[in-house]
């Protein structure tokens, strides 16, 4: 843990994913401490998997959380949460941040599907995810938002995800909610009415050649392509068990 000040804790985790050279996948660093607790479970076929571990409360207001996930050439991670992040109010004055950094190169490939974000009332929580693939790397990555708890008003949620391939963009996008946010987030064009909304983002190289169609996936949800090898789902719903029900489809669809 880098530590605790009066303006809240600072943490950082990191991972390393490499290629053992036997078919399977090393983890030569799996650093975290405090909050931010790394720990390795069991693998499948040539696949490392880690679970993120909430050791304790947060991220509160004042905290900041850094999470950097690097997989190397060959390698493959597949990295998930056991339960669910709350964003809570703080003693500490200030937002709290929560920054996520993953790197995928050449043939390597990263399933990251944390449980769902929580903002709970009178929280105020910035996130930013930033993934830097090579050109022939996989990844599949999973966000899932809930505005509030079971009967309460959400916290303010302002989320950032960018993706790169080959230092090109392919996805820039920001989306702000709860008490201050600009004026619509809860209007028909954006979450209109709903409490969870998520996405789905999966790049494969053979994307870029034969793109997916744009098509809905029931109501609430869409796939869409991007501008290369890349496929974006959103989806919005009553509750966090419908957006996992609708996300878990989606993904299927892809084989």
């Amino acid at each position: 843990m880098d530590g605790v000040t009066g303006s809240g804790v600072r943490a950082t985790a990191r991972i390393v994913a490499r290629d053992d050279g036997r078919g399977g996948t090393s983890l030569p660093v799996l650093d975290s401490d405090g909050p931010l607790a790394l720990r390795r479970t069991r693998g499948s076929g040539g696949e490392a998997r880690v679970m993120l571990v909430g050791a304790m409360s947060g991220p509160l207001g004042g905290d900041r959380f850094a999470v950097h996930a690097e997989v190397e050439s060959g390698a493959r991670l597949r990295v998930g949460s056991a339960a669910a992040t709350i964003a809570l109010p703080g003693q500490a004055k200030g937002h709290a941040r929560y920054d996520v950094r993953l790197d995928v190169a050449d043939g390597g490939e990263l399933h990251w599907l944390p449980e769902q974000l929580i903002s709970a009332a009178g929280s105020e929580l910035y996130v930013t995810t930033r993934v830097a693939l090579a050109g022939s790397a996989r990844l599949v990555l999973r966000e899932e938002q809930v505005l509030g708890r079971v009967g309460e008003e959400p916290g303010r949620l302002t989320s950032r995800l960018a993706v790169r391939v080959d230092g090109r963009t392919l996805l820039d996008q920001e989306l702000a909610c709860g008490p201050g946010a600009p004026g619509g987030w809860d209007g028909p064009a954006v979450l209109a009415g709903h409490r969870a909304v998520g996405q789905l983002v999966v790049v494969r190289p053979d994307f870029a050649t034969e793109p997916v169609a744009a098509r809905m996936l029931g109501e609430g949800a869409a796939v869409v392509p991007l501008a290369g090898p890349g496929a974006l789902v959103t989806a919005v719903a009553a509750d966090a068990l419908r957006l996992r029900r609708i996300l878990d489809e989606a993904l299927a669809t892809f084989g």
